[in-house]
């Protein structure tokens, strides 16, 4: 766009068709730079974009959504056919050097499409509205700085920001008045408006009309901005406020390029002051606070399980679910104003997607950390970079939190200065570390980057000049890696530094495997079952997959346990030589009772097996409700269930080793000795299966296991936080899954 057209300009893209396979936000920019460049409106090269992936370490141009799922790089890139203005991306660590291939595959992508353009708007494009160019008269610059040129530097040279604002503030009102005591500036507010009815008949008279097909089409009737009735000594106040804008920008980057120092006395390689501290927060299950100069990020973890994850809609009706997000917040008392707090910006929301993909390769898999985690960053104070603030503290937070991360990532602002022919130079750039937020309005660039010391998570870049080539981006890309590793150097010496367990406060969850065949039994019909569950024991959640895995959460150990237990007996399968205790009979025979040995799992332990001595009748020793102990002795082919009461029996047992050691006495061999010693017999109680009074929960009690270090990397993230000791399949883990 060029400067000096102030006509408010919408550009609105509909997706009016998707194919499902290739994304439409990169079609949606050429789309607008196509309409922009056919249109009146004033602007100097033609826009375009295209989208760059890597798959099996080969670029790909637009890829497709199936291939976006196997690419290791998302990169989207605008600009013209010869600079680039501005890159979004996310990947998961891409050396600087891989990243720059992917910008030049992109910019010569972007090259093709734009000389297409040229040619189409050749052809159809309409004359540009080049009359409503209005600058600011150039004699009021010369004006400006006679009157604040001296004290504008003085007032430059002041390191904190808010004092810096309010000496800004006070000189522009100070060549405001000075100005019209003059005689430049009118007071009249009305100076510059049609004050008559006549001046608004002249100015639309002078309204072009477009005739399409013959007709007056009224959409396309030019409308100009109010024309300035020309005085050579009275300028707008307005115009005066620009020009301030304008002079105090031009200042700010002298002193940068000629003097090699910025507003808070940095050099362009310099960062600002960093403190950090974890644990602020005594029932939050994870939070840090990342200072970086007046800049500073609030960041809180909190842990769940599946059902909280945050339910994303997109252009296709599949569901999608995001079990890691980060929720940025800019409330206006960072800044020192009063303002209206609602839904979130845009600006928050783009803010807090590009720390969330900077942080998401970092996280642990699913498998090995159950819980859905979000991180809230709160913007307590800022002067720049707050988004790579929330990078910073985000990844404190979590291991404060106990997430298992792969590694520590820091993200940093890069900005630019052009040493353009104002002052004497010849446009080289001058790249900036750290920017503050006076860098950011009067620069050139801002070049957000976040990663580690090996590659690049997250990126984004802006640019304000007519876009900038590779070798500048290669220049800020390094400077970048070397800034980031100044940040984790100083994130080390976090303190109070992060605890790296799980909270007390935050849930347990355990993760068991069970026959895929039965999870329809857990459930029950319209989830009765499952809820009864949750309702009896105190869990939270149950969750089941397909697959046989289920998620079980809860506040306490005993909840689980309750829970284990009876997920347990609804899934067992019986195996002969079991032994259930305290069973429940359900019927009796006069041939003999019914036993439950777990729910939905009943066997006859016929009369001859329920005692040693001689019953005419099983209803003379037993009835309903009795509970009693019994051995499963054989499964038929139907699958019915034979139960012995009278193998669990002391003169049965007596009577069996009797007679084994006359077997013994009479063989001359070892065989049967060796497989009489081998012969386990496993002990089953229905009621209470894994509990605390007979499983081996009660002879190992529970532990507790620290996660690993950032730098232990994954090798030791696997290790269970809290589990309970068993020869089974299940494990209990507080903060991690381990199926065996």
């Amino acid at each position: 766009m060029l400067k000096g057209f102030y006509h408010e300009t919408q550009i609105l893209s509909w997706v009016l068709s998707y194919d499902g396979l290739h994304s439409p936000d990169s079609l949606a920019v050429t789309a607008a730079g196509i309409a922009l460049a056919l249109s009146e409106v004033p602007n100097t090269k033609v826009i375009a974009g295209v989208r760059v992936g890597l798959v099996d370490d080969k670029f790909i141009v637009n890829p497709t959504t199936k291939e976006m799922e196997e690419s290791k790089l998302d990169l989207l890139l605008a600009g013209t056919d010869s600079a680039i203005f501005m890159i979004e991306g996310y990947c998961n660590f891409l050396p600087e050097e891989k990243l720059l291939e992917a910008v030049q595959i992109g910019q010569d992508a972007v090259r093709t499409i734009c000389n297409e353009v040229n040619a189409l708007v050749k052809k159809c494009g309409k004359p540009k509205m080049l009359d409503a160019i209005k600058l600011p008269p150039p004699e009021l610059y010369k004006h400006m700085e006679e009157i604040a040129g001296d004290e504008l530097v003085k007032v430059l040279q002041i390191r904190n920001k808010v004092p810096r604002r309010k000496a800004l503030q006070s000189l522009e009102e100070k060549v405001l008045s000075i100005l019209t005591e003059k005689g430049y500036v009118s007071k009249d507010q009305s100076f510059g408006i049609p004050e008559t009815v006549a001046d608004l008949l002249e100015i639309e008279e002078e309204d072009e009309e477009v005739v399409v097909d013959g007709e007056v089409d009224e959409g396309d009737v030019h409308i100009k901005p109010n024309g300035r009735r020309s005085s050579p000594s009275l300028f707008s106040e307005v115009d005066v406020k620009l020009v301030f804008k304008e002079v105090t920008s031009k200042f700010l980057r002298r002193r940068i390029v000629e003097g090699g120092k910025r507003s808070d006395g940095r050099t362009p390689e310099g960062i600002r002051p960093i403190d950090s501290s974890c644990g602020l927060l005594p029932r939050a299950h994870g939070s840090a606070l990342f200072t970086r100069g007046e800049t500073q990020s609030l960041a809180v973890v909190t842990l769940g399980d599946k059902q909280m994850a945050q339910r994303v809609d997109n252009l296709v009706d599949e569901e999608e679910f995001k079990r890691f997000y980060l929720q940025y917040s800019f409330p206006p008392s960072c800044v020192g104003e009063v303002g209206r707090i609602g839904a979130p910006s845009r600006r928050e929301i783009g803010h807090g997607m590009l720390a969330e993909r900077a942080l998401e390769p970092i996280l642990p898999s699913e498998n090995d950390f159950p819980y859905t985690v979000r991180v809230e960053s709160t913007i307590t104070e800022s002067n720049g970079s707050s988004s790579m603030a929330s990078v910073c503290g985000g990844c404190l937070a979590l291991q404060d939190a106990g997430v298992p991360v792969k590694c520590m990532i820091a993200g940093i602002a890069m900005g630019m200065v052009l040493d353009t022919g104002e002052f004497g130079g010849d446009g080289t750039p001058l790249i900036l570390s750290d920017i503050t937020g006076s860098e950011d309005a009067s620069g050139d660039m801002d070049f957000k980057v976040a990663g580690n010391e090996d590659g690049v998570t997250a990126f984004q870049m802006d640019i304000k000049v007519g876009g900038i080539t590779l070798p500048v981006m290669r220049t800020a890309l390094l400077q970048a890696r070397d800034g980031r590793k100044h940040i984790l150097a100083e994130m080390l010496k976090c303190s109070p530094s992060p605890s790296k367990r799980l909270s007390k406060y935050a849930p347990l969850i355990h993760v068991m495997k069970v026959n895929p065949e039965k999870v329809n039994i857990i459930i029950g019909s319209g989830g009765k079952k499952v809820k009864s569950i949750i309702e009896e024991t105190g869990v939270e959640a149950i969750d089941t997959q397909d697959d046989g895995i289920v998620k079980i959460t809860a506040k306490d150990l005993s909840s689980i346990e309750k829970s284990i237990s009876i997920i347990s007996r609804l899934t067992m399968v019986p195996t002969v030589g079991d032994i259930y205790k305290n069973c429940e009979i359900k019927s009796v025979a006069p041939y003999g009772v019914f036993v439950e040995i777990a729910p939905g799992h009943e066997g006859l332990c016929h009369i001859s097996e329920l005692s040693s001595n001689w019953l005419p009748k099983a209803e003379d020793a037993f009835k309903v409700g009795d509970r009693v102990d019994v051995k499963l002795i054989e499964v038929n082919g139907k699958g019915q269930l034979r139960l012995s009461r009278k193998a669990l029996l002391p003169e049965a047992t007596s009577e069996k080793s009797s007679a084994e050691q006359q077997a013994r006495d009479l063989t001359e061999g070892n065989t049967e000795q060796s497989k009489d010693k081998s012969r386990a017999t496993k002990f089953v109680n229905p009621t209470k299966v894994e509990s605390v009074e007979d499983a081996p929960l009660s002879k190992k009690k529970a532990y507790k296991r620290l996660t690993s270090s950032a730098r232990d990397g994954l090798k030791n993230s696997s290790t269970t936080v809290s589990s309970i000791a068993s020869k089974d399949e299940n494990s209990l883990v507080n903060g991690e899954a381990k199926i065996g």
